[in-house]
């Protein structure tokens, strides 16, 4: 049986259900099966076991560690406050052995179906079978929309795998392989003789292979699939049209570091909860961040950076949104594998994230930029959406991530309501962002001016001209040309507001705080424009 380690256990668990506060000793860490203590036990072999010590927490726990130490397992599982098991912390540093913090409120059942699924995984669960399917056909459907081309994903074997939607623009090959879901001996033995094979297996960059009409042969580029040095298949892509698009190279790269994924999770017949979304896991603080990154061997102490990626309010409305989701998911995931092949792409919050990790340098945002403007184009291009996105600050390392997250938040909100930007970074919003953030504050409090708080609330052709007033820069004439308004209609209300209120617009402080009442008015009225 293969050994994991803990980190490959925490990476299943749920945000918050355990913390891993002691580390075993590298000569301790592989685990090879799990073991259900009653802290009753008198003896437990422990060795390369999970223990799981139930019926005991915090400082009582100590003398069934005790007993488990004659032959340390890797690590223990005990719940309690990191406070109540300092003792136990140290008895067990002093043996190698790791600590895991579980909550209190936590169901040993499910802890102990997450650790069988990863300690004891089922051979070729059907759900991970399914799962496989799904995500490459998904992969073959968003490379064929991004080139423009027919797309099979094959196996070492050559069966195929997965291939995207079918038209009648197909050559004899692409047929035949759909419909034998394989390649058909005389045509592999016809790609080997025109050295196609021998290329695909000497480099990790695409193949072209020209067009042979007198074989029913279209013109084609391929791609190897590598684990390491071990080949796990080949992607094809068929052209359908005038030729290759010149970003097909950086398309298919993209899409064979997504499928090798795909392909490695799958022979390893890992569990099913190795699905579930790492974003949120990361994002969350530096431990949980560890964990991840060690179990996907992800490298952290590189800079890293967050993108996210937002879509209009009538696209998440729309009876496909789910669907649109996915989509954009799939087509972000083979540009940022074609960037960084470490990237992780999800969900967080509603939005699509990619977490861009083990950038050489903190002054990466150029290239950051380049790859969400490429994502959104493609995304609009192909999937009918209007996407916008924010390119958030780049972190010293990927346990630090978690800190700019708010600020990257911020900034696709601002990006969202902005008529005329659809990627955006700091630089672009950075005044936007503090204000947002002011009002923010301003909104959390309840003390309000209460003369210019009645007047809003009675008078709104009186707060709409003041909303508008602001947004010109305080200029009336500007101000009465957006309103469609004589000026004097415009001079009449904001000196009415100046009466009633005793606010003085021109000056500064009187009109940042009339602009953050305006700012409540607009919010509850909805009258803020944007995408979001």
């Amino acid at each position: 049986m293969t050994a994991v380690t803990v980190d490959d256990i925490l990476s299943d668990f749920p945000l918050g259900f355990a913390t891993l506060i002691l580390r075993p000793a590298p000569d301790r860490s592989g685990i090879e099966r799990f073991l259900i203590v009653d802290a009753d036990d008198e003896t437990s072999d422990a060795g390369a076991a999970f223990v799981l010590l139930i019926g005991v927490r915090g400082r009582s726990a100590l003398p069934a560690l005790r007993r488990l130490l004659k032959n340390p397992p890797p690590v223990v599982a005990v719940k309690g406050t990191r406070e109540e098991l300092t003792d136990a912390e140290e008895l067990l540093a002093a043996a190698g052995s790791g600590l895991l913090l579980v909550d209190p409120a936590a169901d040993w059942d499910r802890l102990l179906s997450i650790a069988k699924d990863r300690i004891q995984p089922r051979s070729y669960q059907s759900e991970v079978l399914t799962l496989l399917e799904e995500d490459l056909f998904a992969i073959a459907q968003t490379t064929a929309r991004l080139t423009s081309s027919h797309v099979v994903i094959e196996d070492a074997a050559n069966k195929v795998l997965a291939y995207s939607t079918v038209s009648n623009d197909i050559d004899e090959l692409r047929k035949a392989s759909i419909l034998t879901r394989r390649g058909p001996r005389k045509y592999e033995l016809l790609l080997k003789d025109l050295g196609a094979y021998r290329e695909l297996h000497r480099t990790r960059l695409p193949v072209r292979v020209p067009a042979r009409p007198q074989d029913g042969l279209r013109e084609r580029v391929a791609i190897t699939l590598f684990a390491g040095d071990r080949i796990m298949g080949y992607i094809w892509l068929q052209e359908t049209g005038d030729g290759f698009a010149a970003d097909v190279d950086y398309v298919l790269t993209g899409s064979a570091a997504r499928a090798s994924a795909e392909l490695i999770r799958h022979r390893n017949q890992q569990s099913v909860h190795m699905r579930e979304d790492r974003i949120a896991r990361i994002l969350s603080g530096p431990a949980e961040a560890a964990a991840s990154a060690h179990s996907a061997k992800i490298p952290a102490e590189r800079p890293a950076a967050l993108i996210l990626i937002g879509m209009s309010a009538a696209d998440t409305q729309a009876d496909d949104a789910a669907l649109k989701h996915g989509e954009l998911a799939s087509l972000a995931s083979i540009h940022a594998a074609a960037y960084k092949a470490c990237a992780v792409v999800g969900q967080f919050a509603g939005d699509t994230a990619v977490i861009v990790p083990g950038l050489q340098s903190t002054a990466a945002e150029p290239g950051l930029r380049s790859l969400a403007e490429s994502i959104i184009r493609d995304a609009a291009k192909h999937l009918g959406i209007s996407p916008f996105a924010a390119v958030g600050p780049v972190a010293p390392d990927l346990l630090t991530l978690h800190s700019v997250t708010p600020i990257t938040e911020a900034l696709l909100d601002c990006v969202g309501t902005s008529p005329d930007t659809t990627v955006g970074t700091v630089a672009d919003f950075e005044g936007e962002i503090l204000f947002r953030d002011a009002v923010r504050n301003f909104l959390s409090s309840t003390f309000r001016h209460r003369s210019l708080s009645t007047l809003l609330r009675d008078d709104g052709d009186l707060a709409k001209t003041l909303l508008v007033y602001f947004e010109a820069s305080l200029d009336v004439a500007e101000c009465a040309k957006r309103m469609a308004l004589h000026k004097n209609t415009v001079y009449y209300r904001i000196s009415k507001a100046a009466r009633v209120t005793g606010l003085d617009f021109g000056n500064p402080r009187d009109a940042l705080v009339a602009l953050l009442h305006v700012q409540e008015w607009a919010a509850v009225h909805k009258d803020l424009r944007g995408r979001k």
